[in-house]
């Protein structure tokens, strides 16, 4: 990537995650601006023609997406509730961008995405074989929890898979720190493509190991801004980082935020390269409705504890962590 690219790149990231920072309230193009530290005028055509979306479609998508979890992770909040929450000045505005964005309204979105997670049928009249397959998937998981663990919040479970025993995790909840990390950040589809991941890592390594930033204690992660299930595939966002000092200076391509502290779910893995969906489906389709927990606002990512190619068979030692709290 040549050098005026990726300013402009790393321009439009410290945008996007100032956006991310600050999606609660009110977002002006001047601001915005600013922080590209492009004119208003200027920064609205670069940013549509770099991101595919203007900057008033961007945030309204991320709020409405935002609102699409928050319906599925407390179904007991009022829409309005969320819709308020969720940047837009009333419920009929919020209707008409849900229904633009999901093609049907935030009850049956509420109510479809509620069924799925639970085994229960969203339909009337649904018939016996799609209730048979529902109840499949609830028993696809085995999790238990163990006890003599000490506090609640550091109560752990076993989750594994019944059909494949092989794929086991250890989950606890604990309190995490904040922390900095610097990144390489890539939009669009991911899934199953492990050497996009290696090619960012790659570039990543090749800026911190010469400026002394890896060492024993550096924490290896993948962040993931979007939900597969919610986000377009070509609109998702994942940043690969290295946890680094927090005044570390970046440049370029190289992009530096801070994950927030607080209460995560840290579910504990080896796996091969086509595991990765099945682990994730473990944690939230599995754990999280056995656990007593929902999660919440804040960034997944998954940490990496170990080389695969120094595993005796290859698999990668990982934790998948959810920012979570109590139901």
């Amino acid at each position: 990537m040549e050098a005026p690219r990726r300013e402009y790149v790393a321009r439009i990231n410290r945008v996007m995650d100032h956006i991310d920072d600050n999606l609660g309230g009110p977002l002006t193009l001047t601001e915005l601006a600013g922080v590209a530290g492009f004119s208003s005028f200027y920064f609205h055509r670069i940013f549509g023609a770099m991101v595919g979306e203007t900057v008033g479609q961007y945030i309204r998508r991320l709020h409405v997406e935002r609102a699409a979890l928050q319906l599925v992770a407390d179904p007991g909040k009022p829409i309005t509730t969320v819709a308020l929450e969720c940047g837009f000045s009333g419920s009929a505005p919020f209707a008409r961008a849900f229904r633009d964005a999901f093609g049907m309204s935030a009850s049956q979105w509420r109510r479809s995405r509620t069924s799925r997670a639970t085994g229960e049928s969203a339909a009337k009249g649904q018939d016996g074989k799609d209730r048979q397959a529902l109840r499949k998937m609830r028993k696809a998981w085995d999790v238990s929890p163990v006890y003599g663990g000490g506090a609640r919040h550091r109560q752990t479970w076993r989750v594994t898979m019944a059909e494949q025993e092989k794929l086991k995790a250890q989950i606890e909840v604990r309190e995490e720190p904040a922390f900095t990390v610097a990144y390489v950040r890539h939009t669009g589809p991911y899934q199953g493509d492990g050497e996009l991941f290696g090619r960012l890592f790659g570039r990543l390594m090749q800026w911190a190991g010469p400026r002394g930033l890896l060492g024993p204690e550096t924490k290896m992660v993948t962040i993931y801004h979007d939900d597969p299930g919610v986000t377009d595939a070509g609109k998702l966002r994942i940043s690969v980082g290295v946890s680094v000092p927090d005044d570390t200076p970046v440049e370029g391509e190289i992009g530096k935020m801070t994950i927030a502290g607080g209460a995560y779910a840290f579910a504990r893995f080896e796996l091969d390269v086509e595991q990765y969906g099945d682990a994730w489906d473990a944690v939230f389709s599995g754990w999280l409705p056995e656990s007593g927990y929902q999660p919440t606002d804040g960034v997944c990512y998954e940490q990496y504890h170990n080389d695969a190619n120094e595993h005796p068979e290859h698999k990668c030692d990982v934790s998948i962590c959810v920012p979570v709290k109590l139901l």
